[in-house]
Protein backbone atom coordinates (compact mmCIF):
# COMPACT_ATOMS: atom_id res chain seq x y z
CA UNK A 1 0.00 0.00 0.00
CA UNK A 2 1.62 3.25 -1.11
CA UNK A 3 2.24 5.31 2.03
CA UNK A 4 -0.10 8.14 3.33
CA UNK A 5 0.54 11.55 3.70
CA UNK A 6 1.24 13.04 7.04
CA UNK A 7 1.59 16.73 8.09
CA UNK A 8 3.27 17.92 10.35
CA UNK A 9 4.60 21.36 12.15
CA UNK A 10 6.70 21.72 15.32
CA UNK A 11 5.91 24.88 18.63
CA UNK A 12 8.26 27.01 17.34
CA UNK A 13 6.57 30.59 16.66
CA UNK A 14 7.21 34.09 15.50
CA UNK A 15 5.67 37.41 16.07
CA UNK A 16 4.05 36.77 12.92
CA UNK A 17 2.89 33.07 13.31
CA UNK A 18 1.31 32.06 16.70
CA UNK A 19 0.35 28.61 16.96
CA UNK A 20 -3.22 29.05 15.88
CA UNK A 21 -2.02 30.48 12.38
CA UNK A 22 0.55 27.20 12.35
CA UNK A 23 -2.27 25.02 12.90
CA UNK A 24 -4.25 26.50 10.21
CA UNK A 25 -1.34 26.52 7.54
CA UNK A 26 -0.93 22.86 8.64
CA UNK A 27 -4.29 21.91 7.71
CA UNK A 28 -4.96 23.91 4.60
CA UNK A 29 -1.09 22.44 3.43
CA UNK A 30 -2.49 19.11 4.14
CA UNK A 31 -5.42 19.48 2.28
CA UNK A 32 -8.68 20.10 4.26
CA UNK A 33 -9.91 22.67 1.50
CA UNK A 34 -10.17 19.85 -1.18
CA UNK A 35 -13.27 18.25 0.86
CA UNK A 36 -16.42 19.82 -0.43
CA UNK A 37 -17.81 21.65 2.67
CA UNK A 38 -20.56 24.21 1.24
CA UNK A 39 -23.87 24.08 3.07
CA UNK A 40 -22.22 20.21 4.66
CA UNK A 41 -23.12 19.54 8.69
CA UNK A 42 -19.50 19.19 9.87
CA UNK A 43 -18.91 17.21 12.64
CA UNK A 44 -15.93 18.20 14.77
CA UNK A 45 -15.05 15.75 17.19
CA UNK A 46 -13.01 16.45 20.17
CA UNK A 47 -12.81 15.55 23.77
CA UNK A 48 -14.11 18.51 26.04
CA UNK A 49 -11.78 17.09 29.11
CA UNK A 50 -13.43 15.53 32.16
CA UNK A 51 -13.57 18.99 34.62
CA UNK A 52 -10.01 18.91 36.95
CA UNK A 53 -8.05 17.56 33.65
CA UNK A 54 -5.98 20.44 31.97
CA UNK A 55 -4.72 18.00 29.31
CA UNK A 56 -7.16 18.83 26.62
CA UNK A 57 -7.04 20.52 23.34
CA UNK A 58 -7.88 24.32 24.20
CA UNK A 59 -10.49 25.82 23.14
CA UNK A 60 -8.71 28.35 21.31
CA UNK A 61 -7.95 25.57 18.08
CA UNK A 62 -11.49 24.68 18.20
CA UNK A 63 -11.98 28.08 17.52
CA UNK A 64 -9.76 29.01 14.88
CA UNK A 65 -10.76 25.62 12.98
CA UNK A 66 -14.61 26.08 13.48
CA UNK A 67 -13.99 29.19 11.52
CA UNK A 68 -11.59 27.77 8.82
CA UNK A 69 -14.63 25.32 8.22
CA UNK A 70 -17.03 28.43 8.27
CA UNK A 71 -14.82 30.11 5.20
CA UNK A 72 -15.05 27.31 3.29
CA UNK A 73 -19.20 26.89 3.84
CA UNK A 74 -19.39 24.56 6.24
CA UNK A 75 -22.00 24.13 9.48
CA UNK A 76 -19.41 22.96 12.22
CA UNK A 77 -20.70 22.06 15.58
CA UNK A 78 -18.12 20.78 18.72
CA UNK A 79 -19.49 17.12 19.69
CA UNK A 80 -18.27 14.21 21.97
CA UNK A 81 -20.92 11.21 23.44
CA UNK A 82 -21.80 10.59 26.93
CA UNK A 83 -19.14 7.92 29.12
CA UNK A 84 -20.49 4.81 30.16
CA UNK A 85 -18.95 5.32 33.79
CA UNK A 86 -19.37 8.11 36.44
CA UNK A 87 -18.26 11.52 35.78
CA UNK A 88 -19.34 15.18 34.14
CA UNK A 89 -20.06 14.27 31.36
CA UNK A 90 -22.38 11.03 32.00
CA UNK A 91 -25.50 12.87 30.32
CA UNK A 92 -25.64 15.92 28.24
CA UNK A 93 -26.99 18.08 30.91
CA UNK A 94 -23.93 17.57 32.72
CA UNK A 95 -21.55 16.78 29.70
CA UNK A 96 -22.59 20.69 28.44
CA UNK A 97 -21.39 22.07 31.70
CA UNK A 98 -18.54 20.52 31.68
CA UNK A 99 -17.71 21.48 28.22
CA UNK A 100 -18.88 25.04 28.97
CA UNK A 101 -16.63 24.99 32.16
CA UNK A 102 -13.48 24.21 29.78
CA UNK A 103 -14.14 27.14 27.38
CA UNK A 104 -16.20 24.82 24.93
CA UNK A 105 -18.69 27.42 24.17
CA UNK A 106 -20.08 29.65 21.71
CA UNK A 107 -17.82 32.49 23.11
CA UNK A 108 -14.27 30.99 23.42
CA UNK A 109 -14.86 28.14 20.98
CA UNK A 110 -16.86 30.14 18.80
CA UNK A 111 -18.76 26.85 17.85
CA UNK A 112 -21.94 25.26 19.55
CA UNK A 113 -21.93 22.55 20.97
CA UNK A 114 -24.05 18.99 20.34
CA UNK A 115 -23.70 16.10 22.39
CA UNK A 116 -23.82 13.22 19.90
CA UNK A 117 -25.96 10.43 21.55
CA UNK A 118 -28.61 12.88 23.32
CA UNK A 119 -29.99 13.79 26.98
CA UNK A 120 -28.69 10.36 28.23
CA UNK A 121 -26.81 8.38 25.97
CA UNK A 122 -29.80 6.34 24.06
CA UNK A 123 -29.93 8.73 21.14
CA UNK A 124 -27.54 6.65 18.29
CA UNK A 125 -27.91 5.13 14.83
CA UNK A 126 -26.85 1.14 14.31
CA UNK A 127 -24.17 1.87 11.35
CA UNK A 128 -23.76 -2.01 9.76
CA UNK A 129 -20.17 -3.12 8.85
CA UNK A 130 -20.53 -6.77 9.38
CA UNK A 131 -17.42 -6.52 11.64
CA UNK A 132 -15.30 -9.46 12.85
CA UNK A 133 -15.99 -8.19 16.41
CA UNK A 134 -19.09 -5.45 15.88
CA UNK A 135 -21.56 -6.01 13.47
CA UNK A 136 -23.25 -2.74 13.95
CA UNK A 137 -21.53 -0.73 15.84
CA UNK A 138 -24.00 1.98 18.22
CA UNK A 139 -23.18 5.86 16.75
CA UNK A 140 -24.18 8.56 18.40
CA UNK A 141 -26.76 10.08 16.07
CA UNK A 142 -25.46 13.91 15.46
CA UNK A 143 -22.52 12.34 14.27
CA UNK A 144 -23.88 9.47 12.40
CA UNK A 145 -26.13 11.96 10.66
CA UNK A 146 -23.10 14.53 10.18
CA UNK A 147 -21.70 14.58 6.41
CA UNK A 148 -18.51 15.21 7.40
CA UNK A 149 -16.24 14.27 9.94
CA UNK A 150 -13.22 16.31 11.45
CA UNK A 151 -11.53 15.12 14.78
CA UNK A 152 -9.16 17.13 16.68
CA UNK A 153 -7.33 14.12 19.18
CA UNK A 154 -5.01 15.43 22.02
CA UNK A 155 -2.48 12.53 21.93
CA UNK A 156 -2.03 11.35 25.27
CA UNK A 157 -1.28 7.73 27.03
CA UNK A 158 -3.85 5.39 27.83
CA UNK A 159 -4.19 2.73 30.73
CA UNK A 160 -6.43 0.28 28.34
CA UNK A 161 -5.86 1.10 24.74
CA UNK A 162 -1.89 2.03 25.05
CA UNK A 163 -2.70 5.73 24.16
CA UNK A 164 -5.44 7.74 22.84
CA UNK A 165 -4.91 9.27 19.57
CA UNK A 166 -7.13 9.29 16.11
CA UNK A 167 -9.03 6.15 16.38
CA UNK A 168 -9.82 6.27 19.93
CA UNK A 169 -11.01 9.81 19.89
CA UNK A 170 -13.23 8.48 16.94
CA UNK A 171 -14.05 4.41 17.70
CA UNK A 172 -14.35 4.69 21.73
CA UNK A 173 -15.67 8.72 21.44
CA UNK A 174 -18.34 8.60 19.02
CA UNK A 175 -20.05 5.39 20.36
CA UNK A 176 -23.22 5.77 22.36
CA UNK A 177 -23.64 4.99 25.90
CA UNK A 178 -24.45 1.29 24.85
CA UNK A 179 -22.04 1.62 22.20
CA UNK A 180 -19.41 2.35 24.56
CA UNK A 181 -21.25 -0.73 26.61
CA UNK A 182 -20.45 -3.20 23.60
CA UNK A 183 -16.50 -1.70 23.63
CA UNK A 184 -15.95 -2.56 27.01
CA UNK A 185 -17.65 -6.19 27.67
CA UNK A 186 -15.60 -9.15 26.72
CA UNK A 187 -15.45 -10.11 29.53
CA UNK A 188 -16.52 -8.43 33.48
CA UNK A 189 -13.28 -7.48 35.81
CA UNK A 190 -11.94 -9.28 38.66
CA UNK A 191 -10.37 -8.80 42.03
CA UNK A 192 -7.15 -10.09 43.04
CA UNK A 193 -7.99 -10.49 46.65
CA UNK A 194 -4.32 -10.59 47.75
CA UNK A 195 -3.49 -7.15 46.51
CA UNK A 196 -6.50 -5.07 47.41
CA UNK A 197 -6.28 -2.49 50.10
CA UNK A 198 -10.34 -2.12 50.78
CA UNK A 199 -9.45 1.55 49.87
CA UNK A 200 -12.86 2.07 48.55
CA UNK A 201 -11.92 4.40 45.73
CA UNK A 202 -13.49 1.96 42.73
CA UNK A 203 -16.92 1.95 45.60
CA UNK A 204 -17.14 5.60 45.18
CA UNK A 205 -17.00 5.82 41.71
CA UNK A 206 -19.00 2.66 39.92
CA UNK A 207 -21.12 4.07 37.97
CA UNK A 208 -23.45 1.02 38.53
CA UNK A 209 -23.21 0.24 42.30
CA UNK A 210 -21.65 -3.09 41.36
CA UNK A 211 -19.13 -2.87 43.83
CA UNK A 212 -19.36 -3.50 47.88
CA UNK A 213 -16.87 -4.19 50.64
CA UNK A 214 -17.14 -7.20 52.49
CA UNK A 215 -14.99 -7.89 55.33
CA UNK A 216 -12.24 -5.75 54.17
CA UNK A 217 -12.21 -7.12 50.42
CA UNK A 218 -13.65 -5.72 48.03
CA UNK A 219 -16.65 -7.82 45.91
CA UNK A 220 -18.47 -7.45 42.39
CA UNK A 221 -22.09 -8.10 41.67
CA UNK A 222 -21.64 -9.52 38.28
CA UNK A 223 -25.45 -8.93 37.75
CA UNK A 224 -24.80 -5.09 37.89
CA UNK A 225 -21.76 -5.00 36.66
CA UNK A 226 -21.29 -4.16 32.84
CA UNK A 227 -18.19 -4.60 32.45
CA UNK A 228 -16.95 -0.94 31.55
CA UNK A 229 -13.46 -1.60 32.91
CA UNK A 230 -13.44 1.98 35.35
CA UNK A 231 -12.71 0.25 38.46
CA UNK A 232 -9.93 -1.40 36.82
CA UNK A 233 -8.87 1.70 35.49
CA UNK A 234 -8.64 3.52 39.08
CA UNK A 235 -7.19 0.66 41.53
CA UNK A 236 -3.51 1.56 42.27
CA UNK A 237 -2.79 -1.41 43.52
CA UNK A 238 -3.78 -3.98 40.39
CA UNK A 239 -5.91 -5.43 42.62
CA UNK A 240 -8.87 -4.75 40.23
CA UNK A 241 -8.04 -6.08 36.60
CA UNK A 242 -9.73 -7.36 33.31
CA UNK A 243 -11.17 -10.61 33.06
CA UNK A 244 -9.24 -13.59 30.92
CA UNK A 245 -11.43 -13.21 27.78
CA UNK A 246 -11.21 -9.01 28.09
CA UNK A 247 -7.70 -8.12 26.90
CA UNK A 248 -6.49 -4.50 25.29
CA UNK A 249 -5.63 -6.23 21.90
CA UNK A 250 -9.87 -7.02 21.81
CA UNK A 251 -10.86 -3.36 23.13
CA UNK A 252 -8.08 -1.79 20.45
CA UNK A 253 -9.85 -3.69 17.57
CA UNK A 254 -13.07 -3.14 18.59
CA UNK A 255 -12.32 0.34 18.24
CA UNK A 256 -11.03 0.03 14.89
CA UNK A 257 -14.28 -1.35 13.98
CA UNK A 258 -16.48 1.25 15.59
CA UNK A 259 -14.20 3.87 13.63
CA UNK A 260 -14.92 2.49 10.70
CA UNK A 261 -18.86 2.73 11.21
CA UNK A 262 -18.02 6.52 11.90
CA UNK A 263 -16.01 6.98 8.79
CA UNK A 264 -17.81 4.97 6.86
CA UNK A 265 -18.76 6.91 3.23
CA UNK A 266 -18.10 10.28 4.33
CA UNK A 267 -15.20 12.69 3.82
CA UNK A 268 -13.09 12.96 6.76
CA UNK A 269 -10.06 14.71 7.98
CA UNK A 270 -7.84 14.61 11.43
CA UNK A 271 -5.56 16.94 13.33
CA UNK A 272 -3.24 15.49 16.11
CA UNK A 273 -1.68 17.63 19.00
CA UNK A 274 1.19 15.88 20.41
CA UNK A 275 1.29 18.01 23.32
CA UNK A 276 0.85 18.05 27.11
CA UNK A 277 1.13 13.50 26.37
CA UNK A 278 0.08 12.90 30.20
CA UNK A 279 0.30 8.93 30.74
CA UNK A 280 -3.78 8.45 31.07
CA UNK A 281 -6.95 9.84 29.14
CA UNK A 282 -8.20 13.20 29.42
CA UNK A 283 -11.33 11.05 30.88
CA UNK A 284 -9.86 11.73 34.49
CA UNK A 285 -10.72 14.30 36.68
CA UNK A 286 -6.90 15.33 36.83
CA UNK A 287 -4.08 14.87 34.72
CA UNK A 288 -0.14 13.66 35.68
CA UNK A 289 2.65 15.47 34.23
CA UNK A 290 3.68 14.77 30.55
CA UNK A 291 6.01 12.55 29.99
CA UNK A 292 7.63 13.53 27.19
CA UNK A 293 8.32 17.29 26.01
CA UNK A 294 5.56 19.36 23.92
CA UNK A 295 6.53 17.94 20.45
CA UNK A 296 3.70 19.87 17.50
CA UNK A 297 0.83 18.83 15.44
CA UNK A 298 -0.12 16.47 12.66
CA UNK A 299 -3.04 16.44 10.27
CA UNK A 300 -3.94 13.67 7.83
CA UNK A 301 -6.77 12.33 5.89
CA UNK A 302 -5.76 9.18 7.28
CA UNK A 303 -6.01 8.60 10.93
CA UNK A 304 -4.27 5.05 11.25
CA UNK A 305 -1.12 7.03 9.31
CA UNK A 306 -1.48 9.53 12.02
CA UNK A 307 -1.70 7.38 15.21
CA UNK A 308 1.38 5.69 13.93
CA UNK A 309 3.09 9.27 12.87
CA UNK A 310 2.67 10.31 16.22
CA UNK A 311 3.01 7.12 18.39
CA UNK A 312 6.70 7.13 16.87
CA UNK A 313 7.38 10.94 17.75
CA UNK A 314 6.72 10.24 21.57
CA UNK A 315 8.81 6.74 21.40
CA UNK A 316 11.35 8.57 19.71
CA UNK A 317 11.06 11.82 22.19
CA UNK A 318 13.18 12.08 24.96
CA UNK A 319 11.29 11.17 28.89
CA UNK A 320 11.17 13.78 30.78
CA UNK A 321 11.64 13.65 34.14
CA UNK A 322 9.17 14.48 37.21
CA UNK A 323 6.58 12.21 35.77
CA UNK A 324 5.17 8.72 36.29
CA UNK A 325 7.59 6.82 33.71
CA UNK A 326 10.34 8.26 34.88
CA UNK A 327 9.72 7.16 39.40
CA UNK A 328 9.83 3.76 37.06
CA UNK A 329 12.73 4.86 34.99
CA UNK A 330 14.82 7.60 36.87
CA UNK A 331 18.49 7.13 35.04
CA UNK A 332 16.84 6.17 31.82
CA UNK A 333 15.96 8.29 28.54
CA UNK A 334 13.73 6.07 26.89
CA UNK A 335 14.84 7.47 23.47
CA UNK A 336 13.32 4.31 20.40
CA UNK A 337 11.80 2.63 23.33
CA UNK A 338 7.67 2.21 23.07
CA UNK A 339 6.81 4.27 26.44
CA UNK A 340 4.00 3.54 26.43
CA UNK A 341 3.99 -0.17 26.60
CA UNK A 342 6.48 0.87 29.70
CA UNK A 343 3.74 2.87 30.99
CA UNK A 344 0.79 0.25 30.72
CA UNK A 345 2.22 -3.34 30.37
CA UNK A 346 -0.90 -4.95 30.04
CA UNK A 347 -1.38 -2.69 26.49
CA UNK A 348 -0.84 -3.43 22.93
CA UNK A 349 -2.02 -0.87 20.62
CA UNK A 350 -0.18 -2.12 17.64
CA UNK A 351 -3.17 -4.16 17.42
CA UNK A 352 -5.88 -2.00 17.01
CA UNK A 353 -3.78 -0.15 14.05
CA UNK A 354 -3.02 -3.29 12.65
CA UNK A 355 -6.96 -4.53 12.60
CA UNK A 356 -7.69 -0.68 11.45
CA UNK A 357 -5.16 -1.40 8.48
CA UNK A 358 -6.78 -4.77 7.84
CA UNK A 359 -10.40 -3.27 7.46
CA UNK A 360 -9.41 -0.79 5.47
CA UNK A 361 -9.57 2.34 7.55
CA UNK A 362 -6.07 3.88 6.11
CA UNK A 363 -2.36 2.31 6.05
CA UNK A 364 0.49 2.05 8.88
CA UNK A 365 2.75 3.29 6.13
CA UNK A 366 3.28 6.71 6.47
CA UNK A 367 5.54 9.58 4.35
CA UNK A 368 5.93 12.78 7.28
CA UNK A 369 6.15 15.81 6.03
CA UNK A 370 7.20 18.63 7.70
CA UNK A 371 5.51 22.03 7.52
Amino acid sequence: MEPSKVYFTNLRTTPSSNLLDKMERLVRKAGIATIGFDQQFVAVKIHFGEPGNLAYIRPNYAARMSNLLRSLGGKPFLTDSNTLYSGGRSNAVDHLKSAMENGFNPISAQCNVIIADGLKGTDYREIEIGGEYCRAPKIGTAIADADIIVSMNHFKGHEQTGFGGALKNLGMGCASVGGKLELHSGAQPVVAEQHCKACTICVKHCAHDAIHIENKITKIDYARCVGCGQCVALCQYNAAVMGSEDTSDRLNCKIAEYTKAVLLGKPHFHVSFIMNVSPECDCWNHNDAAIVPDLGIAASFDPVALDKACADMVINAPLLGGNKLAETHPHEHLEGEDKFHYMHPDTNWRAGLEHAEKIGIGTMNYELITV
